[in-house]
């Protein structure tokens, strides 16, 4: 990419999104389409081949998509599949018929086997049953890394895919019953700090392990892939049978139970922590193989506990009561 270059980031205003427009804007690139939700609506078919026509974008960021913790991927399977795969096959599809020099696809570490060995590396995909409770969200994603794919190798495209591991960051989704665990144990920790409660209630047993990328680094992983070269990229993701997607993670991991101590001991909250078993643990752990991200060049930077304060302290600006 030339700093010149006309760069489409679908979903520029989440957590993901946002995170890689700061990212290209502090790296110089300044030709940026960056669509609200409301004049773009990437479900609509006809939508996104008008904007593709009309815009003609050189290079696509597919971070758009509907996500959410355990609570709502079991509340609104319909929605998770469906939203995903239209947004998908929209952008991806026009991304072709346009001549997109080169489109990096964002899934997530849940495309993997429940009981996949671990770290999970990239074949292990499709190699056993997934997780149920973001069964949905997991197959449009491997639909959509198996999309870009398939285009790779009937059509010549370049479009390659990132499987980030669980991401947080500023601007992540606080919502008490549809955010991911970081950001759900923040916002209930501050609160139960604010109103003085004595003890937090944390879903589940407290057991199962998670890897966990501050949204930054994750930016920073996705931009790196895209400013390779075609003969590297070429080489290592656009071979098949090689996969033309890699883990996006740290390699490293925490308890459930060691994360929530953590957030604590951020938000200062000194009361009591109630782990509630009856509630579902999800995956009991989904540590990601980075090793081949490594070999191309990128390692993660910031730190669990620091960048639990960054993301408390975009919080306390942006939605807490200080």
């Amino acid at each position: 990419m030339e700093h010149s270059s006309k760069i489409f980031v679908a979903g520029s205003k989440g957590l993901v999104g946002s995170a890689l427009v700061r990212e290209l804007k502090s790296r110089g690139y300044c030709n940026l389409i960056l669509p609200e939700i409301d004049d773009l609506d990437l479900t609509c078919q006809q939508a996104v081949a008008a904007f593709f026509q009309k815009e003609k974008p050189e290079f696509v960021f597919l971070a758009a998509a509907k996500v959410g913790g355990i609570h709502a991927n079991n509340t609104y399977p319909a929605e998770f599949i469906y939203l995903n795969l239209a947004i998908q096959n929209n952008v991806i599809h026009q991304s072709y018929l346009h001549g997109v020099k080169r489109l990096l696809f964002l899934g997530s570490s849940c495309i993997y086997p429940r009981s996949a060995p671990q770290p999970m590396n990239e074949g292990h995909l499709l190699t056993g049953l997934l997780e149920p409770t973001n069964e949905p969200y997991a197959i449009a994603k491997i639909a959509g890394i198996k999309m870009c794919e398939s285009y790779n190798r009937q059509y010549g495209t370049k479009f390659i895919a990132v499987m980030p591991t669980n991401l947080y960051g500023p601007g992540d989704n606080f919502h008490p019953e549809n955010s991911h665990v970081l950001p759900a144990l923040i916002q209930r920790f501050h609160e139960a700090k604010i109103q003085n409660k004595p003890e937090v209630i944390v879903w589940g047993s407290g057991i199962p392990r998670r890897e966990l990328l501050y949204v930054d680094d994750m930016a920073c992983g996705c931009i790196h892939l895209m400013e390779l070269t075609d003969e590297l990229i070429g080489a290592e993701l656009l071979s098949y049978p090689k996969p033309c997607f890699v883990n996006l993670g740290t390699g490293e991991e925490v308890t459930i139970r060691e994360l929530a101590e953590t957030i604590s001991t951020v938000v200062d909250y000194t009361g009591k922590l109630v782990f509630d078993a009856s509630k579902p643990d999800g995956t009991l752990r989904k540590l990601e193989d980075v090793s081949r991200i490594q070999n191309l060049g990128w390692h993660h930077k910031v730190k669990l506990e620091e960048g639990i304060k960054r993301t408390y302290q975009w919080y306390l600006e942006n939605l807490g009561e200080k």
